[in-house]
């Protein structure tokens, strides 16, 4: 059976192609015009290729014309759209009108919830976006050679149900704690944003504390951590990051903790649930 992949930006899209690839399945890759890197068509074109198609936002019809002309019955979205992508001039399709009729908010799990349902009309499921990058799914405890110290554990701990409500309310997933005082909140800016605005406002010392949903759908939208964000903590003068166990994928696997570990970062993953 032949798999969608529906690609924004980032290495995550690369990820998932090479994942899907190395199980076995046909991929039919719809890629968007505004924020996928034009690199995914070349790793596409690997062994087995996988077709490329471009589709500009809003246009969800041609995406789903695309998608079922090629057999796709099963989809994934990996790689984000820029928060702020939703004030851009977007001219929809009329797919892409039938979305923005049934939201009541703008935020992003709406959006990509209307997507969703407007695919599943068409016979087209979302599945898990992390099915097949499960190894690089965040573990739980201590994931650096350093754990955080008793002060950043204590700012860790104060951050998080803060950083729970936020994302409850789907304004960000991303806060940065000093000294028991939330420094930063994350809205549309992103994590790497928010953690040079920290730094610049509070100096070296800052804490991340980076969360799911309470109730993550794992299908978009999941929290994303990789070798940018500890360039953007070392930069900052951030010194410790937590994640959540199971629900935070560490896009450059090996490779983020080696760096955590030469720049002196502590990683932890927090289990779900705890606090």
């Amino acid at each position: 059976m032949r798999l969608g992949l529906i690609a924004g930006n980032g290495r995550f899209p690369f990820l998932a192609l090479e994942g899907a690839r190395r199980l076995g399945h046909d991929v039919t890759v719809v890629a968007i015009r505004e924020e996928t890197s034009p690199a995914l068509a070349e790793a596409a074109a690997g062994d087995p290729p996988a077709a490329v198609h471009w589709v500009s936002l809003g246009q969800v019809g041609k995406c789903i014309s695309i998608l079922k002309h090629a057999g796709v019955s099963r989809a994934v979205m990996a790689g984000q759209v820029k928060h702020t992508r939703l004030f851009a001039d977007i001219v929809p399709d009329l797919a892409g009108l039938k979305v923005l009729g049934r939201l009541r908010t703008r935020n992003t799990d709406a959006v990509i919830s209307a997507v969703a349902d407007v695919l599943a009309d068409h016979g087209i499921e979302l599945e898990n976006s992390t099915a097949f990058l499960r190894p690089l799914l965040a573990g739980s405890g201590v994931l650096t050679a350093r754990p955080p110290s008793a002060d950043e554990q204590a700012d860790l701990d104060f951050g998080y149900r803060m950083a729970d409500a936020v994302a409850a309310l789907d304004i960000g997933q991303t806060i940065a704690v000093k000294d028991r005082a939330v420094v930063a909140v994350e809205a549309m800016e992103g994590t790497d944003a928010v953690i040079a605005r920290a730094g610049a406002l509070a100096g070296p010392g800052v804490c991340i504390v980076k969360v799911g949903k309470p109730a993550q759908d794992m299908r978009f939208d999941v929290p994303v951590v990789g070798l940018p964000t500890l360039a953007a903590m070392e930069k900052a003068g951030a010194t410790a990051l937590s994640v959540d166990a199971g629900r935070t994928l560490v896009l450059d696997g090996p490779r983020f903790y080696a760096r955590a570990d030469a720049q002196g970062a502590a990683v932890v993953g927090r289990e779900p649930g705890a606090e």
